[in-house]
C-alpha cells in the first residue's frame, strides 16, 4: 500500500516540526516546506523530504507542488502551517508590515490550497488542515493585525469546506491555546523595535512583560506535540472534526468569549 503524502509548510520549528516528525513515525511521506534550509536540514535523519520555500512567493509554492506530484503522484495532506504574529498598536504598524501579516498568514496559504486542489479533486480526495489559532476566535492586547488575519482565516476555512466537499475534500481548521513555539520571541522583538514615543507604551510595556514571564520566563506554553497529535488524529480520521482545540488556555478562552460579556472580556485582557 502507498504512503499518504502530506506537505507541510512552516515546518522548520516549533509545530511544523513536531507535527513533520510525528507524521514520518508514524508511516506518512512527509515533505517539509520552509525557508531556513539549515532547520529544515535537521529532519533528514528521520527520513523526511524538504525544499526550502517562501509561502509568498509564486514561484516557490509552484516548484513545490509539481515537484511533490512528479515525484508522488499525488497530495493527499497539506498542512498549511506557516505563520507569524505581528503585535503592536494599529496606530503605529506601518501598512507594509500590516500587508505582509496577511501576505503570510492569508493570501501565501490561500495560493498553496488552489495549487493542491486540482491534485485533490482527481483524486476525489484530500485533507487541507489550515493553523489557525484560538487568536482566531479572541482577541489579544495589540494583536491588531495578527488576529485579523486569524479570523480571516477562519471564514476563509469555512467557505473553502463548503465549497470543496463534492469532491470528496476536507478542510480542518487547528485552533491551538498557548504552545511554546518562536511566535512570542519574534513578536516580543518586533514589539522592541516599535516607536519609543508612541501613545501606547504603556500597553506595549504590558504585552512585552506579559510575554517575557509567560513564555520566555515561565514558558507555560504546550508543547508543540499536542498539536501535532491532533493533525494526525485528523488525518487519519474518516470523520475529522471541523476544528480542534488545544493547548494552554485554547478551550478557556473559546468558552469565556462565548459566555462573557464583551466589555468583561476587555477587562480582563487590559489587566490580567
Amino acid at each position: 500500500m502507498e504512503k499518504e503524502v502530506v506537505v507541510i509548510t512552516g515546518a522548520s520549528s516549533g509545530i511544523g516540526k513536531a507535527t513533520a516528525i510525528l507524521l514520518s513515525q508514524k508511516g506518512y511521506k512527509v515533505y517539509a516546506l520552509a525557508r531556513r534550509l539549515d532547520k529544515l536540514e535537521e529532519l533528514k535523519v528521520y527520513g523526511i523530504e524538504f525544499f526550502q520555500f517562501d509561502v509568498t512567493d509564486q514561484m516557490s509554492r509552484i516548484h513545490a507542488v509539481e515537484t511533490i506530484f512528479q515525484r508522488e503522484g499525488r497530495i493527499d495532506v497539506l498542512f498549511n502551517n506557516a505563520g507569524y504574529g505581528l503585535y503592536g498598536p494599529i496606530e503605529d504598524i506601518i501598512e507594509s508590515d500590516a500587508k505582509q501579516q496577511f501576505e503570510v498568514n492569508l493570501f501565501g496559504l490561500a495560493e498553496m490550497t488552489k495549487l493542491v486542489l486540482p491534485i485533490m479533486r482527481k483524486q476525489k480526495k484530500g485533507k487541507i488542515i489550515n493553523t489557525s489559532s484560538i487568536g482566531g476566535k479572541v482577541a489579544s492586547l495589540l494583536g491588531g493585525w495578527y488576529h485579523a488575519s486569524k479570523f480571516a482565516l477562519e471564514g476563509f476555512s469555512d467557505c473553502l469546506r463548503l465549497e470543496v466537499k463534492q469532491f470528496g475534500i476536507k478542510v480542518i481548521l487547528m485552533e491551538p491555546g498557548l504552545i511554546q513555539t518562536e511566535f512570542m520571541g519574534i513578536t516580543y522583538d518586533y514589539a522592541d523595535k516599535l516607536p519609543k514615543e508612541s501613545a501606547y507604551t504603556n500597553l506595549l510595556e504590558k504585552v512585552k512583560k506579559d510575554a517575557k514571564r509567560d513564555y520566555l520566563d515561565k514558558k507555560i506554553g504546550s508543547d508543540p506535540n499536542v498539536v501535532a497529535k491532533s493533525v494526525f488524529k485528523a488525518i487519519k480520521s474518516k470523520h475529522p472534526k471541523t476544528r480542534y482545540v488545544m493547548g494552554k488556555l485554547g478551550k478557556l478562552a473559546v468558552i469565556s468569549k462565548k459566555i462573557l460579556p464583551d466589555k468583561l472580556m476587555d477587562s480582563i485582557l487590559l489587566h490580567r
